[in-house]
């Protein structure tokens, strides 16, 4: 006899996490349209909308930005495995779990990785990183802008001009910060950007903006003539023949001709995401990136205040937070996964703990996109109050409250 398996009916939650977050009814709803082929000029159309405003969310005129079907994973994996060749020296500043990330992609691309490391809690500082390329003369330099694991931001602009002026590709993470807080690709002379949906964006996990420039650009062609076999003399490396881009999927010159004019097949594209992405986008576009930033900060400010109200800690130098996700040190003889569960359980409330050498020390809560609002930020702290109370915590009730109504009521 068959199994009977009941109705899809997943529980309602107040997401409070670095990510996922909760997505917008609109997106939602755009999720649910009609499919339309993947060549029907009406989609193509839609293709083109959305490359016009990954433009303006990157603040950027590269002819190139357009999502990568898959996680934000998949957008980090295309571009480094199209931009590296085995044996370029990689330089990666890491101050977190997914600057190791970039480090650990590097090396499967076949990268001369050299990493350069920084307590967790803080970031660099920008001569820190200009001095060691000017040690290590890398090819390319990765880093990570918003580092959602200790919940820090690394200042980018100085590294990027410092990576123009010695010729060196500038390749940025910025999956956590795209939509929440400004990313100057153009001003802060980025050359490859990647993002993610399911932060600040407000749209399901599963495509990964991305977009890169002229100077990427020129580095992926070389390496395409390899498949095509249009080698010309110049196109060596070091004497040997550039080797070729190992992943069809995420090659970004070939989806360079399904994103282009061309529009040749490569994959049959994401319908339903790619209008649930450019939803997202439009309504981020009408709220305007400078109003969608100062949201994310004043809900913010609500949280940090009404957190140190409570007699709570906040977790790293304050002088480089990253504006979407605050993390509160757990109190000493505190249970932070029973405190954790019994919000999930009793307030249908979801926040994060932590990775490698801060998991148990620490909590996440995310502000971010559509999450990022006055009834969630008040929710969390009443909810998170009363459980710290109903796991012995001594904290003057109420307080937390009061201090965040004060910053909205200023």
């Amino acid at each position: 006899m068959m199994k009977s398996y009941r109705e899809l009916s997943p529980s309602p939650r107040t997401i409070m996490t670095p990510g996922p977050v909760e997505v917008d009814p609109r997106v939602l709803r755009a999720l649910s349209y009609p499919i339309l082929g993947q060549f029907d000029p009406e989609f193509t159309a839609l293709m083109n909308d959305t490359m016009e405003m990954l433009r303006s969310l990157f603040q950027t005129d590269n002819r190139w930005a357009y999502p990568i079907d898959g996680t934000s994973r998949s957008g980090i994996e295309a571009v480094l495995n199209s931009l590296i060749e085995p044996g370029d020296k990689v330089l990666v500043p890491i101050y977190g779990r997914f600057g190791n990330l970039l480090y650990e992609i590097a090396e499967r691309c076949g990268a001369e990785v050299v990493a350069l490391d920084k307590e967790w809690g803080e970031v660099f500082e920008p001569d820190e990183v200009i001095a060691a390329i000017g040690q290590e003369h890398p090819a390319l330099v990765l880093m990570v802008h918003g580092e959602t694991s200790t919940g820090r931001m690394q200042p980018l602009e100085a590294i990027g001009k410092a990576c123009r002026e010695q010729g060196i590709l500038f390749v940025v993470d910025a999956v956590a910060t795209i939509g929440g807080v400004p990313v100057e690709t153009d001003a802060w002379c980025i050359d490859a950007v990647i993002g993610g949906t399911q932060k600040c964006l407000s749209v399901p996990s599963g495509m990964a903006p991305i977009t890169y420039n002229d100077r990427a650009e020129r580095k992926i062609a070389a390496r395409k003539k390899v498949e095509r076999g249009l080698l010309v003399p110049g196109d060596a490396v070091s004497g040997n023949r550039r080797p070729a881009i190992q992943s069809n999927y995420l090659d970004l010159s070939q989806l360079q001709d399904y994103w282009g004019p061309a529009r040749l097949n490569h994959h049959t594209e994401m319908t339903s995401m790619l209008y649930g992405l450019r939803e997202g986008l439009r309504i981020l576009l009408v709220e305007g990136l400078e109003e969608r930033f100062a949201r994310h900060r004043r809900h913010e400010a609500a949280l940090m205040a009404g957190l140190e109200a409570m007699g709570l800690t906040l977790y790293g130098n304050p002088a480089c937070k990253l504006p979407v996700v605050t993390c509160v040190t757990i109190p000493e003889g505190v249970d932070g996964e029973a405190v954790r569960s019994m919000l999930l359980s009793s307030f249908g409330i979801e926040i994060a703990s932590s990775f490698g050498v801060l998991k148990g020390k620490i909590w996440r809560i995310g502000t971010m996109g559509y999450s990022c609002s006055q009834k969630n930020v008040l929710h969390v702290l009443g909810a998170l109050e009363a459980v710290l109370i109903r796991h012995g915590a001594a904290l003057p009730a109420g307080e937390g409250l009061q201090a965040a109504l004060a910053v909205y009521d200023a």
